[in-house]
Formats: structure tokens, C-alpha cells, sequence
């Protein structure tokens, strides 16, 4: 028999029941086994009684009874690259015994998924374990093909601290982005509440936004808000935004955006394709030198440590695709404040 276990829900494993996730982690295990540990409270999540019907969410702790030895899920055997360990090394920006801070690329998932394949963030932390025991968590995460700052943690312990700031809005993340137009007012916030896009699949998710005196028509739709500071604009054509989303809702700032009409450049999914951008800023494609990536990256992380109680300040250097865009336009990211919302240089 093993022991009691305390696991944390990872990034990538929120959003599901209770025991999907149990035979997920514990395959041998039957459903009725599952159901019996949670309805004599041997199963506990976050300290409280459970049922395998009840939906987890990211950074919650779960207690697990001991199982029969048989039930013990097997290692995963994870084969990494030479290039991608290297890779995955450079992106770490900061580093202590409790926290990981990376610069991720561009095109690298967070987490494996439909369509997703085996090369992503979470299939690549063997790399991030730097002589200790453990593989890091991640607390949060970012589209494919958004890049920039994203936290993992060494221990469930630092795990749940960071996931709780999340949830309670108490780290704040402020995102780059160069839009289609130029946003009037140039800064103000977007209320607009998200739902999926029926008909979906898990590979095409879409979100769709709902006026806020609409939401109650829409029992699926969440509430949502990202504020908006305009940094530098080009003539009517396109604009450097600074985006903050209050709420981390999924594709949160690209519907946003687009809903204002000034999609994300680089949105296919958003914004449209090249041809449909006259200028007017309806379009995400700009064409001439500018790349068809997209032009989304998390800059800012601002957090109070979960074990020294410091506060630290993290910003990550644009991207290659998107530095080559502020080169072109002339944009100096030493021109413009780290907060603008806040008014701090």
C-alpha cells in the first residue's frame, strides 16, 4: 500500500471532475473505487469533502488515500532533446529554490492538448529541475503563440500560494500588443463577457463576446475585463497597446480587441486575413514587413513572493518577430512606462 499523497491540480489539468482527473492519474483505479474514497471522505479537496462529480481547478490540493500497490501511476518516460532542453533553459529569465520565471517562445505550447503535440512547456520541465528532486508546476499559462513571462513552481506549497494570487487578482500582468487602428478613447477598459463559440471543437475553440447588459441571456457566458492604455499610435493605421487583463479569461485580449475593433496583428482567428484590412482597423494582417505572427506578449509580472513576501517586478524582452515590428515603426520599448495604468516608469 502507499501512503497518503497531497497532489496539485496542474495548469493543464483544471476545469474537469474530480474523478476524470482520479483515472487520469490513476488508471488501475475503477469508477466505483473513485466514488466509494470520495463518499467516506478518505478523497479531500483543499480540506474539504468531495464528490468525483465536482469540478477542480488549478492549484487545488488533493488529498489521496493509500492505494493498493498496483494502483501507483508509472513514470512517464519523457526523452528531451538536446536543442529543446537547451532551448527551454535559455527562456528561464529568474530562478530561486521556490520559483521559475520564463521568456516563453512564441509557437511553444504551455501544455499538451488536441492538436498539440508531445513538444510543449509541461512536457519539457524534466530540463527545468536544475539538481533539484522534483519537476516544476506551472501555476498559469499562455496561448501557443503568445510569448513572454510565465511562472512555474518548484512545490505544491508555492504552487498554491501563486495560484491564489492569481485567483484573487493580486499579481498583475501587463501584456504588449500592436493592434489594427488606433483605439478612441485611447485608454479606458473592455466589460464585454466571454462565452465558447458553439459548434467548437477542442482544436477550434473560438470565444465570443457578450455585452455586459446581455450576460444574464447567456447562463455560459463569464464576466470579463481588460483594461487598455494606447503607448504609441502610427498615423491611423496601427497602434502599440499596453493590455491588462483583470480577468484571465480564455483568448481574453484577442476577442477583446478584436470586439473593439482593433484585432491583434497576426489574428487569424480574430482579426481576419490580410485582405480584408483597408486600413479602416478591422484587420489583423498589415502587410509590407511586418510578420504574420501574432503581435501579443505577456511583458509585465508584478507578484509578492509566496515564501520571502518580497515583491518582484519581472519584464521579458519582445519576441524576434515583434522586436523586428518595433524596429520597423520606430517603437523604443525604453520609451514608453513599465505601468501606465499605474503611472510608474
Amino acid at each position: 500500500m502507499s501512503g497518503v499523497q497531497t497532489l496539485t491540480i496542474g495548469a493543464d489539468e483544471g476545469e474537469q471532475r474530480l474523478d476524470r482527473w482520479f483515472k487520469k492519474r490513476f488508471p488501475q483505479l475503477t469508477q466505483g473505487a473513485v466514488e466509494k474514497m470520495c463518499r467516506t471522505g478518505q478523497v479531500r479537496v483543499d480540506g474539504a469533502r468531495c464528490k468525483g462529480s465536482d469540478r477542480i481547478v488549478a492549484g487545488q490540493i488533493v488529498r489521496v488515500p493509500p492505494l493498493p500497490d498496483g494502483a501507483a501511476p508509472a513514470p512517464r518516460q519523457s526523452k528531451i532533446s538536446q536543442a529543446d532542453e537547451k532551448m527551454i533553459q535559455d527562456a528561464v529569465l529568474w530562478k530561486d529554490e521556490h520559483i521559475i520565471i520564463l521568456n516563453k517562445p512564441a509557437g511553444l505550447p504551455s501544455q499538451g492538448g488536441s492538436g498539440q503535440g508531445e513538444r510543449h512547456v509541461d512536457g519539457l520541465t524534466e530540463a527545468l529541475k536544475f539538481g533539484y528532486k522534483d519537476k516544476p508546476k506551472l501555476v498559469h499559462r499562455l496561448d501557443k503563440d503568445t510569448s513572454g513571462l510565465l511562472m512555474l513552481a518548484r512545490t505544491d506549497r508555492v504552487a498554491r500560494g501563486l495560484s491564489e494570487s492569481l485567483r484573487h487578482h493580486l499579481t498583475r500582468k501587463i501584456y504588449w500588443a500592436a493592434v489594427a487602428g488606433v483605439p478612441n478613447p485611447r485608454k479606458g477598459s473592455v466589460k464585454y463577457g466571454l462565452m465558447k463559440m458553439p459548434g467548437g471543437g477542442r482544436g477550434d475553440e473560438k470565444m465570443i463576446c457578450i455585452h455586459p447588459a446581455k450576460m444574464g441571456d447567456y447562463p455560459d457566458a463569464k464576466r470579463a475585463q481588460t483594461d487598455f492604455f494606447t503607448l504609441w499610435f502610427l498615423g491611423t493605421r496601427l497602434s502599440w497597446m499596453a493590455l491588462e487583463p483583470i480577468t484571465g479569461r480564455t483568448h481574453q485580449l484577442r476577442a477583446h480587441m478584436a470586439e473593439m475593433g482593433h484585432p491583434i496583428l497576426g489574428d487569424g482567428k480574430y482579426g481576419g486575413s490580410d485582405t480584408d484590412n483597408m486600413g479602416d482597423g478591422w484587420g489583423a494582417g498589415i502587410g509590407g514587413d511586418i510578420s504574420r505572427k501574432l503581435h501579443l506578449h505577456a511583458r509585465m509580472l508584478k507578484f509578492e513572493h509566496p515564501i520571502t513576501k518580497e515583491m518582484l517586478t519581472f519584464t521579458a524582452p519582445l519576441p524576434d518577430h515583434m522586436a523586428r515590428t518595433w524596429k520597423t515603426l520606430d517603437w523604443g520599448v525604453n520609451d514608453v512606462p513599465l505601468d501606465p495604468f499605474r503611472g510608474e516608469a
